[in-house]
């Protein structure tokens, strides 16, 4: 899990940051993409807010968890062991999805567009056929039941009781929500916009992106790793 500073301010800008770098998500991204794709016809309004909608529902299920574990707080302790799982996890996850991502730039055919690859958005490749703004909001609620998603919120709120009770936690998870948002919000726009290009610069757009999300998660997973085995790099990376 991550470490949180004990100044508000800085907490408070690290979640939002935070937020913006879980929209980032490539399993976020590959599900965004089929929505949008399958409603870029349809339902060309409802395909540019894809992103946007996706976020919502995935929010909304952050700040309800953050809200149950502020109340229960008081009562209950994370055990030890769930920081080196969560820790794990997240690395072997990243690792993953930077591989699966790397691959499928190499793959594609000079000409074709890239298009971004996730583990959940596969298991769950039938949710991305909907015409609906609610489904599309709901799918994004599924997404967040995530060992990954529910951690992080748990750590929010968790956090918050040292300045506060249940409404600093809330506010946490709101900031959380809107840095995934904008995300996730840009990412449908574009995406959308993309869809609708068949030109060249929409080839090398999409294989720009292909190589930022496998290179950022493959970074991100070393330096997790990094951080484990190593005090020192641990230490520097807390400041």
């Amino acid at each position: 899990m991550e470490k949180l500073p004990n100044d508000w301010y800085a907490l408070a800008a690290l979640v939002f940051m935070l937020g913006m770098k879980h929209g980032f998500d490539a399993d976020h991204l590959a599900t965004i993409d089929g929505l949008t794709r399958y409603n870029v016809r349809r339902n060309p309004q409802l395909a540019r807010f894809c992103g946007s909608l996706f976020s919502l529902g995935h929010g909304a299920v952050v700040v309800l968890i953050a809200l149950t574990v502020s109340t229960l707080a008081g009562s209950w302790q994370v055990p030890q062991w769930m920081d080196t799982v969560g820790v794990w996890i997240s690395i072997s996850f990243l690792a993953a999805l930077g591989c699966v991502n790397l691959a499928a730039v190499l793959r594609t055919r000079p000409g074709e567009v890239v298009q971004p690859v996730g583990i959940r958005s596969r298991l769950f490749a039938r949710l991305q056929n909907t015409h609906s703004p609610l489904l599309v909001a709901a799918v994004g609620a599924l997404f967040a039941f995530s060992f990954d998603t529910m951690s992080q919120a748990a750590l929010f709120a968790l956090t918050s009781q040292k300045f506060g009770g249940w409404e600093h936690a809330l506010l946490l998870a709101l900031l959380f929500m809107a840095g995934m948002l904008l995300t996730d919000g840009v990412n449908g726009l574009w995406i959308s916009r993309l869809i609708r290009r068949a030109d060249k610069a929409a080839q090398i757009a999409s294989r720009v992106m292909g190589l930022v999300v496998a290179g950022a998660s493959l970074l991100v997973a070393s330096f997790g790793a990094a951080k484990f085995f190593s005090p020192t790099i641990d230490n520097w990376s807390d400041g």
